[in-house]
């Protein structure tokens, strides 16, 4: 059976948009629902998306294990799993983990791009890695089974959460630093680590990510996949789009911002590149999934290591976590 899955999206979420996704045959899709939340807000997010689950039955369904992706293949239907793009909704109380896991989350980032009480962020300047909170943290997330997400997190700090963590970790949403020299990007060392510990990383279509910008082109893209199957090996790699479909450019802010800061656009993208940057055009939403088959088959991969990228790897990692 092969699986298409999209393991990162924050998009306006609509009837539209899991339409969108179907369309794409996205047989899963880890969603983005908190940044800078705390559980009381957190909650309220999990109120919205029981309307969307039941207003999109015949589109979507909550997802919990790798059994879900399985079914939604047979129903050809999106399975969604709920995941954090930082640790804020657990605050500073270790018992809220097995919380927030009840509720559905499958994947937390221990920062966002700041320093956090688990670990540092790539915007800070002193790397101090993963505290004391965030080693415990740790423990309890293998124990629960939420997957560790080091996506915006700093050097240091990423591989202490490799060395932590008993069961592999990802990085849902992010590209190789030698291909484009963005702050969040990952280091060829990082990336080798990585992949020794069986963790997965997700290559990101979001326009700061790549190289050119909005003017990526497929060929570059994909060659850039093929260079990183070699430090990483091609089943550590699959696709996590973060694709913000439909947000307004306010949300950039409330992304970058959260309340810590009266400033605007600061981190990522900065006063230089204000609101969300367009896609490329061979990636306008999840439908360019077909476009990436066809490039990745240009640059040397075969079948297999195609659907493998595209989502059997992904849901080889899910399989594994249970």
């Amino acid at each position: 059976m092969n699986y298409r899955i999209d393991n990162l999206q924050y998009c306006n979420w609509s009837r539209e948009v899991f339409q969108i996704n179907r369309e794409a045959n996205l047989d899963a899709v880890h969603v983005t629902i908190v940044y800078h939340e705390d559980y009381k807000e957190f909650l309220k997010k999990i109120e919205e998306w029981d309307i969307h689950f039941k207003k999109n039955e015949d589109l979507i369904f909550q997802g919990k294990n790798y059994k879900d992706i399985e079914r939604a293949k047979l129903e050809k239907k999106t399975a969604i799993f709920f995941g954090f793009q930082n640790c804020s909704p657990i605050e500073d109380d270790i018992n809220l983990i097995e919380k927030v896991y009840e509720k559905g989350c499958r994947f937390m980032q221990l920062t966002y791009n700041n320093q956090s009480l688990l670990a540092t962020g790539c915007y800070e300047k002193n790397d101090s890695g993963v505290t004391n909170f965030g080693k415990e943290a740790i423990k309890e997330m293998n124990r629960i089974g939420i997957v560790i997400d080091m996506s915006h997190s700093a050097e240091k700090s990423t591989l202490d959460a490799i060395d932590i963590s008993e069961k592999p970790i990802a990085i849902t949403h992010a590209n190789p630093l030698f291909w484009h020299n963005a702050i969040r990007n990952k280091s060829t060392e990082l990336l080798k680590t990585l992949s020794d510990s069986n963790g997965m990383l997700g290559l990101s279509l979001y326009s700061h990510h790549l190289k050119d910008g909005k003017n990526c082109k497929l060929e570059s893209f994909c060659e850039m996949t093929a260079r990183t199957a070699d430090i990483m090996g091609v089943k550590n790699i699959g696709i996590g789009s973060d694709l913000c479909l439909n947000q307004p450019d306010s949300v950039v802010e409330w992304m970058r911002n959260g309340t810590w800061t009266k400033k605007k656009n600061f981190g990522e993208g900065s006063k230089k590149k204000p609101g969300f940057p367009k896609q490329p055009d061979w990636f306008i939403d999840a439908r360019g999934f077909e476009n990436l088959e066809k490039g990745l088959s240009k640059v040397g991969f075969d079948k297999l290591e195609i659907n493998g990228i595209l989502g059997n790897n992904w849901f080889n990692f899910y399989k594994g976590i249970n």
